[in-house]
């Protein structure tokens, strides 16, 4: 059933009487596997793995458990994620009273001074009769009178000052103080793309920010230290080791400050080995002259952490109104979205950081902006000759139909994330209309067009759990319980579809596909055990499911 790696020596640890998906594509599921210096010794039978065994290899009986290959997060914003942990969380507060009550909770753990932030807010959840008890007026979703106002907070944080973003981190609620502290007044003009919200009536600030415009808060608010730092990053790690996450990838920070804090936190716990898990950091694209230059001294890492990518922006999000589309949204006739940076400039920083042999991944939401991206693609691999790119498109949410076969064929990975499928599923024809819906999220589209699909989260837009992201993909059920056939069912997929997006697909995307991403003997030895077998059980049962071991590079690094 399976073929031993070459080589003398006991295994170091077993796995038997369970089921074994090496993710090979044609090969059956075995029972058993078996573990050497870190590698895949041998993928088989129960008699065939134990036999490897000796006297002190250790075997974990499965119970007729699922092995699969270490799952990966292929978008995450990892440190951020951490430090989200230890702050404020509104993503279930289901009310704008709710909301006040958990800010004034917070508050009053602080010291004076110090800043509230995280969030995760959804305004989504709340209904019209939550509304108006909040004392807001009827209208559209994303109106000024429909979002949440600084005026519901600054009574209960006089000595705060609050930033708590929504949870797709393209607009974010600033208290009164944090207004003051930014400069932020009825004369501030809204920056090129950015919106500063103000009430309708009055012209004032509502204390909403959307997209550039959050950064004139997000840049006075003080940087952690190295050892807030590396204790966020201790906290993520934990999180997702729990979440059979053994491959991240960190995307920085949304609005592009501190991302180089990121990089350098990571690359200090990997000197001290304290990095568990495996991670690949991208910086903004606009630092892509520094990053050559680093590149040039300090190399790309190694096999637990690399670098060496730049991360961009066409445009916002569809939450917020900001995700460029090529028509008007449905709600909002007036808008079809923006640009959060310069056409011009993002299509010369991609040319020139593709020059310097720096891999591109950039965040496109609308229909307007994939099509643009994708033509910019086109263009600078045309200018700069023939190499294998592996360009990633973050989130690809949105998709005209004459998009999805381009990806293929200018090799683009489609770095998407499954849950916001479930979240946007509420709402999103509202915005947008049926039409266009009937190509969001296109991931069955995209698999028979031949792309390449690169799963995860966004955290801490969502929940790091790849578990719930395998179960959007197959059952794209929306987050309301609302059409249990599943939200524009034509573009489900199979669990081994989504299963190949969270492993195989992540490795190629990394250009680890040699290394990781499958089960083989000779490969690195990161792995997890569920609790059940997803291939088999109903879908709807999957987030039922647990991780119980986590497994990385041999090593034991979860159990629970």
């Amino acid at each position: 059933m399976g073929r031993r790696a070459t080589g003398a020596g006991s295994a170091d640890l077993v796995f038997t009487g369970g089921v074994v998906w090496t993710g090979v594509s044609g090969a059956p599921n075995a029972t058993a596997i078996a573990v050497r210096d870190g590698r895949v010794l041998h993928v088989g039978s129960d008699a065939e793995v134990r036999g490897l065994a000796g006297p002190d290899t250790r075997e974990i009986p499965l119970d007729g458990r699922l092995v699969v290959p270490g799952l990966a997060d292929s978008h995450t914003h990892f440190l951020s994620g951490g430090f989200q942990l230890a702050g404020v969380d509104l993503r279930d507060a289901a009310t704008p009273a709710e909301f006040t009550r958990r800010i004034a909770e917070f508050a009053r753990t602080l010291p004076p001074g110090r800043w509230i932030t995280g969030g995760n807010w959804d305004h989504e959840r709340w209904s019209g009769g939550a509304m108006a008890a909040a004392g807001a007026r009827d209208g559209a979703p994303d109106a000024p009178r429909r979002l949440p106002r600084r005026e519901w907070i600054d009574a209960v944080t006089p000595g705060h000052p609050v930033f708590v973003s929504r949870l797709d981190a393209h607009m974010a609620l600033a208290n009164g103080l944090a207004l003051e502290l930014a400069g932020i007044t009825r004369e501030t003009p809204d920056p090129p793309g950015g919106t500063i919200v103000r009430d309708p009536e009055t012209g004032e600030p509502t204390g909403i920010l959307k997209d550039a415009a959050m950064a004139r808060v997000a840049r006075i608010i003080p940087e952690p230290d190295a050892a807030e730092c590396d204790d966020a990053l201790r906290r993520a790690q934990a999180h997702a080791l729990a979440r059979g996450v053994t491959r991240v990838t960190d995307m920085g920070t949304v609005a592009d400050t501190g991302s180089w804090t990121h990089l350098e936190t990571l690359r200090r716990a990997r000197e001290r080995g304290e990095l568990a898990v495996r991670a690949e950091a991208f910086v903004p694209i606009r630092s892509w002259q520094r990053l050559r230059d680093f590149v040039a001294a300090e190399g790309t890492g190694d096999a637990r952490l690399r670098w060496g990518g730049v991360k961009g922006f066409v445009d916002g999000s569809l939450g917020s109104g900001t995700a460029w589309f090529h028509q008007p949204y449905t709600d909002a006739p007036e808008t079809a979205g923006l640009t959060v940076t310069d056409p011009a400039e993002l299509r010369a920083w991609i040319g020139e950081a593709d020059a310097a042999g720096l891999r591109i991944a950039v965040h496109a939401i609308g229909d307007r902006a994939n099509d643009w991206l994708l033509d910019a693609f086109a263009e600078v691999a045309a200018e700069n000759g023939a190499r294998d790119r592996r360009f990633r498109i973050e989130h690809a949410q949105h998709l005209s139909r004459e998009a999805i076969g381009r990806f293929r064929a200018l090799g683009v990975i489609a770095s998407m994330q499954p849950y916001h499928a479930m979240d946007d599923a509420r709402w999103a024809e509202r915005r947008i209309g049926a039409e266009r819906a009937r190509t969001a999220y296109a991931f069955r589209s995209l698999l028979d067009a031949g792309a390449c699909l690169a799963f995860g989260s966004d955290w801490t837009v969502a929940p790091l759990d790849p578990l719930l992201g395998i179960y959007a993909a197959v059952t794209r059920r929306p987050l309301d319980g609302s059409r249990p056939e599943g939200w524009v069912p034509e573009q489900k997929i199979t669990v081994e579809d989504a299963l190949r997006a969270y492993t195989a697909g992540d490795a190629y995307a990394r250009f680890l596909e040699d290394e990781l991403g499958t089960l083989k003997p000779g490969k690195r030895a990161d792995l997890v055990v569920l609790s059940e077998d997803i291939l088999t059980i109903d879908p709807v049962r999957i987030p039922e499911v647990r991780v119980d071991v986590t497994v990385i590079e041999g090593e034991v690094v979860f159990e629970g």
